[in-house]
């Protein structure tokens, strides 16, 4: 279980782009804590200069401020590079909807940037991050990789588009791709503020400084919350898969499903507050419940994943004490 007693190569050099963001610089602490060398790439428009300054007085950590929009910076930033964790890209289901062009320049020109980059300089693995959003309107829980529905947003079609990429480029150049459909990630590190925040670390801070938090819609939505060490874990065990593998997306998460209504209040009791939260229209593009089949990341990549939702968000709520 868990990803920290991983072997690489001694020599091995990962590439995490989106490395100053909430999962890309989880990535790279990990992977610079394990003894590898990390490349972090980012363009700060949506990381934090603040994750690069904790990792960048390690010997085995650099950091490349460029952007995966430019052909150019991506070649440069793979060279001599075994592994790509390619996390940078805009989220937000319903900043899509405001933006859909810029998230097509972003999530699908930059990541095939980078696919190819990875191509003409041999990376040996090419993990990227996808979204549970690709399932759009389908109604089956769990979700399983290949029962997917009609898409809901710009942003869930961006990643549709990056897997088909990633199949492409296995199947005609050879390159090992994997895409991971993560499921409502949160940890340490996530940004609690800004309109698109995730609800998690929102709820959290606004509860800690006692405001009164919005849940869109009646809160009887159901999430499968997946704490970031699990993720940490998909993408290196990613990095280990056989080829045959190649070429596929795979749900990374922990497989349960929570409410939100259920978490806001456990999260009161666990602050040690009694504030009634007000309710607001759902968000456009959103879907109702979402739970995932994790078997196939099981089967062939050997994800294991450690953390429940109890275990995660105990550690999370902790993390925010201390550093909100």
């Amino acid at each position: 279980m868990g990803y920290k007693n991983l072997v690489f190569p001694k020599e091995s050099i990962f590439l995490v782009t989106g490395g100053a963001g909430f999962i890309g610089s989880n990535l790279c602490e990990a992977i610079t804590d394990m003894g590898y060398q990390v490349r972090c790439l980012d363009n700060l428009s949506t990381g934090k200069i603040e994750n690069v300054n904790r990792l960048k007085d390690r010997k085995n950590y650099t950091f490349i401020e460029g952007d995966i929009r430019d052909l150019d910076t991506c070649m440069a930033a793979c060279e001599g590079v075994d592994f790509v964790l390619n996390q940078a890209a805009w989220g937000s289901v319903p900043r899509s909807i405001e933006m859909p062009l810029f998230y097509e320049e972003v999530n699908i020109r930059g990541t095939l940037n980078m696919m190819e980059a990875a191509r003409q300089k041999g990376v040996k693995k090419f993990v990227y991050a996808s979204s549970s959003s690709v399932y759009g309107d389908h109604p089956v829980l769990p979700k399983v990789e290949g029962q997917e529905g009609n898409l809901l947003s710009p942003y869930a079609l961006t990643k549709r588009v990056d897997e088909e990429y990633g199949k492409l480029y296995k199947r005609l150049y050879g390159l090992d791709t994997y895409g991971m459909r993560y499921f409502n990630v949160f940890g340490r590190h996530q940004d609690p503020d800004g309109v698109y925040a995730a609800v998690i670390p929102k709820f959290i801070k606004m509860l800690i400084n006692d405001q009164v938090p919005t849940i869109n819609g009646d809160g009887k939505q159901s999430r499968d919350f997946t704490y970031i060490d699990n993720v940490i874990e998909a993408n290196l065990k990613a990095c280990l898969a056989p080829s045959e593998a190649a070429g596929e997306a795979f749900n990374i998460a922990y497989g349960g499903r929570e409410y939100l209504i259920d978490i806001y209040y456990d999260l009161c009791k666990a602050l040690g507050k009694e504030i009634t939260p007000n309710f607001g229209p759902d968000r456009a593009g959103d879907i109702k419940h979402s739970n995932a089949d994790i078997s196939k990341a099981r089967r062939l990549l050997g994800y294991d994943p450690e953390y429940d939702f109890a275990k995660g968000i105990a550690l999370a709520i902790e993390w925010y004490k201390e550093n909100l």
